[in-house]
């Protein structure tokens, strides 16, 4: 089942880049207290998400954070070397936090997966945006396949 406006977030564990290596963080810890962006893609490195994606997000993230935005985070299921190398080359350090969702765990919990078994990628994140305030789903912005218009960082600001 997917998730919907007004679910609670499941409580998973994802990782993230730490100065001594990969670092857990829960979705209790991302989410508590604070508005969450949150947008999700196939796959670091791929060419939808290297050239506009994430890229939008690095560009609008003093926009979005004066919409009060507190955590603007990028998650795909790639391990967190993945997710650390592909920040530090979108220069995302600072403004977007990569997520590491490897197993996909988040992105099964929240029924937002999709089959790239056909080329190569196996299970994956689907394309989408979602805010987040205080663990509790505010908008989510899934985008239909080989799509990307509702989930880019101009969708989310007009939604804010």
């Amino acid at each position: 089942m997917t998730i919907k406006v007004n679910d609670k977030i499941p409580s998973i564990t994802l990782q993230v880049m730490g100065a001594d290596g990969p670092k857990k963080i829960t979705t209790d810890e991302l989410f508590k207290g604070k508005k969450v962006v949150v947008f999700a893609l196939p796959g670091a490195f791929t060419p939808t998400c290297s050239a506009k994606h994430l890229p939008g997000f690095v560009n609008h993230a003093d926009k979005l954070k004066a919409k009060g935005v507190d955590t603007i985070a990028c998650l795909s299921v790639n391990d967190a070397y993945v997710m650390d190398a592909w920040g530090k080359q979108q220069h995302a350090d600072g403004k977007v936090t990569m997520l590491a969702d490897g197993n996909g765990d988040f992105s099964k919990a929240v029924g937002l997966t999709m089959d790239a078994a056909k080329y190569g990628m196996g299970l994956r994140a689907q394309r989408y945006a979602i805010v987040v305030e205080n663990g509790v789903v505010k908008t989510l912005n899934v985008e239909a396949p080989g799509a990307f218009e509702v989930s880019s960082a101009e969708a989310v600001l007009k939604a804010l």
